[in-house]
């Protein structure tokens, strides 16, 4: 089985954020896609199976399956369009977070994604303790998202790997408005077996509906200020975001299965 890494967000190999992509001829057992994610050991490997004129696409953690990955969708319509039906402009993924479509636009890939709901939580001693600095807000989707009062704080940040592991929600979002972007993020997943995620598409899911609230604006030029780094272009659409970037193939590879699966 082959499997593509690509790093996401980023056209230049190294920089972005790396997912690995294995395009199968049906679905393998969930607990040994389960060690492949773990014997890769990047953020998400995404498993996609064609279903008619579309795809069914999952994404596996190092420490479980999760909902909806930004980057790992990147990569896999990458994937596909460069190197199953370069024909097409257009790919669509039947996911746990329902249908995502992926469009090529030059060499950005626009993917349509859900906004998570948000809902303001108290600003606690756990997360000031957590991340080293006391958030301006806190809110609350499927990850916790702390807004922090400047992008130097965002940057600066050094959170306690357990700490954080404690606070509620999946992944840790601290994000503040940047200086030459509209927004800087981070993200931090331990409970995904992932410490920093270095590019976080659904966690953009989070931020974008939120700054768009607050800059009462629908386009936004994204920074993650992870070590990697990434930029993301993204645009409101009701209760969906719209996250463009770009990508690079780092690698294919090639993954030799258990004779009896």
């Amino acid at each position: 089985m082959k499997c593509y890494v690509v790093d996401a967000f980023t056209d230049t190999v190294f920089k972005g954020n790396p997912a690995a992509v294995c395009v199968l001829d049906e679905w393998l057992p969930a607990d040994l896609m389960q060690e492949i994610a773990k014997e890769n050991n990047l953020s998400e490997t995404a498993f996609t199976v064609r279903n008619g004129e579309d795809y069914d696409l999952r994404w596996f953690t190092p420490g479980g399956e999760i909902d909806l990955c930004g980057h790992a969708t990147l990569a896999t319509a990458y994937v596909l369009l460069r190197f199953f039906e370069p024909n097409r402009d257009v790919v669509s993924f039947y996911t746990l977070s329902g249908v995502l479509t992926v469009e090529r636009k030059g060499d950005l890939y626009e993917m349509d994604m859900p906004a998570y709901k948000l809902k303001r939580v108290p600003v606690t001693a756990e997360m000031e303790e957590a991340i080293g600095f006391r958030p301006l807000e806190a809110w609350m989707g499927r990850d916790l998202v702390c807004v922090l009062e400047n992008e130097d704080q965002v940057i600066q940040a050094a959170p306690d790997k357990e700490k954080v592991g404690n606070l509620d929600g999946v992944l840790l979002q601290l994000t503040a408005k940047g200086k030459d972007y509209d927004c800087v993020t981070r993200s931090f997943a331990p409970k995904l077996g992932v410490w920093e995620d270095p590019v976080c598409g659904s966690g953009h899911c989070h931020v974008i509906p939120l700054w768009a609230e607050k800059m009462h604006k629908t386009d936004f030029h994204a920074f993650q200020a992870s070590q990697r780094t990434g930029e993301l272009y993204c645009r409101m659409e009701k209760d969906r975001v719209l996250i463009a970037g770009k990508a690079a193939l780092y690698s294919v590879a090639e993954i030799f299965l258990p004779e009896k699966l």
